[in-house]
């Protein structure tokens, strides 16, 4: 019999900008310092979630899923679980991301573009994230940008609280 609801063991990563806050204050269990993020809902190959209790204790999300017609008809024409969930303790800069979208993402690495939507949990006073560009830019500034460190001079700097939403589109 399959488990109506399950609870799962999250995947740990520990990059050097990571805190720990996700240990100390939202008791996530760790044998690290640190740890930077826990990916709490994930049948990412990169980070793959666990089922903690019941009938199916150890197996994979992604094996979980695959052996139980839990997603519905919906899910079904996606070739992986489509959702990532992580929370993330940035306690140092983050690096600057571009993330494909899924036709790019498809042909080149084989795996979806990164949509992303992020929630602000909490965050200190002076917290920010870069979000896209703040002018257009050729392709030869922003490749001299990168080339030459300058390129937080052209990024869109956001101030965030505790509460504020962002929806990041792929591409």
């Amino acid at each position: 019999m399959k488990d109506k609801v399950i609870k799962l063991e999250s995947a740990y990563k520990n990059y050097l900008w990571g805190g720990r806050r996700l240990i100390d204050e939202y008791g996530f269990s760790f044998n690290e310092d640190k740890m930077a993020e826990a990916w709490v809902l994930s049948s990412h190959k990169d980070g793959m979630a666990h089922v903690e209790k019941g009938g199916n204790r150890g197996k994979s999300f992604k094996s979980y899923i695959e052996e139980n017609d839990v997603l519905g008809e919906n899910c079904k024409r996606f070739m992986d679980f489509p959702i990532l969930t992580k929370l993330i303790d940035a306690n140092k800069k983050l690096s600057i991301q571009v993330h494909p979208d899924n036709i790019y993402a498809l042909e080149n690495e084989g795996q979806y573009g990164k949509t992303e939507m992020w929630y602000v949990v909490d965050a200190r006073e002076d917290a920010f994230i870069y979000f896209g560009l703040n002018k257009d830019v050729s392709k030869e500034e922003l490749k001299a940008r990168i080339e030459d460190d300058t390129i937080t001079e052209i990024l869109n700097k956001v101030y965030v609280n505790k509460g504020d939403a962002f929806m990041i589109n792929a591409g």
